[in-house]
């Protein structure tokens, strides 16, 4: 058996801060938040679940590639649907602007329906319905044709669904207690299934999660996606980089001030 050898090196001192996006002081932040999210993933795995049988499965996801590649595959899906198109641009920004994402799936509402006859999906009162619209065999779903282009492919277990729920609302308690910003997002969740994130489930929803001043998920701007943060200041940058190049002097030797004049010029005056 490995003796466990503990560390008492116990000092240091570490700057923390939210700017600028991705310095040290910003990925020692993230870090943080990273933290929190674990702990909302946790959660999640102890909300309850109908019979009290394990759906759930997380992806926690980080990093600026990483991100960067989550808000371009929510960018795509929202040019695909006109009704979607305006929100799923938005939420691809907060993508960008958000520290850590999670991904939670459930992996029964899809093969494995309760079959308690709720007729929560909308079908009858004895799972009839589910089973009509999947491919069956000796009473079991058959799910390995996965070719299908919906973004959801139903139809789900309602009872399942509501066990994703109860899992995110767990999360969010605990997002809430540790004092981070967070929120569900169904464009999210799409992307990390077309993106293979929860490759099990039938279902995923995204959350993501950021500890910056400003809460990245509520009040933005319209037209988010060419009016954020982000944007402001590259556009900032070009102007001044313009201004200056059409300046064209050296500042080392000249700089431009103000004339000072004491009155209007008479007839004749400088000549």
């Amino acid at each position: 058996m490995k003796k466990y050898v503990e560390d008492l090196n116990f000092s240091g001192e570490e700057y923390v801060g939210e700017w600028t996006p991705w310095s040290p002081q910003d990925i020692r932040r993230k870090k943080c938040v990273l933290e929190a999210a674990r702990l909302m993933v946790d959660s999640a795995f102890t909300a309850p679940f109908a019979g009290g049988v394990p759906s759930l499965e997380a992806h926690i996801v980080y990093g600026q590639e990483e991100l960067e590649a989550v808000a371009r595959k929510v960018e795509e899906i929202a040019h695909t649907q006109e009704s979607w198109k305006e929100p799923f641009l938005y939420e691809a920004v907060m993508v960008r602007d958000s520290d850590v994402i999670i991904f939670l799936g459930n992996t029964r509402c899809h093969e494995t329906p309760l079959d308690a006859g709720c007729g929560m999906c909308g079908g009858t009162l004895d799972c009839g319905y589910f089973y009509e619209k999947k491919t069956t065999k000796h009473g079991l779903v058959d799910i390995t044709d996965r070719s299908s282009d919906k973004m959801i492919d139903g139809p789900l277990c309602s009872a399942r669904v509501g066990d994703l729920g109860y899992a995110v609302g767990s999360a969010l308690w605990t997002a809430a207690t540790l004092m981070v910003d967070a929120r569900p997002f169904a464009s999210m969740g799409m992307a990390a299934q077309k993106m293979g994130y929860c490759p099990n489930s039938g279902m995923v929803v995204g959350v993501p999660v950021a500890a910056k001043a400003k809460n990245p998920y509520v009040d933005v701007n319209v037209d988010y996606h060419l009016i954020n943060m982000d944007k402001v200041l590259d556009n900032t940058r070009k102007i001044y980089q313009t201004s200056r190049i059409i300046r064209g002097f050296d500042y080392r030797k000249w700089i431009p001030k103000p004339q000072k004049t004491d009155g209007p010029k008479t007839e004749g005056e400088g000549e």
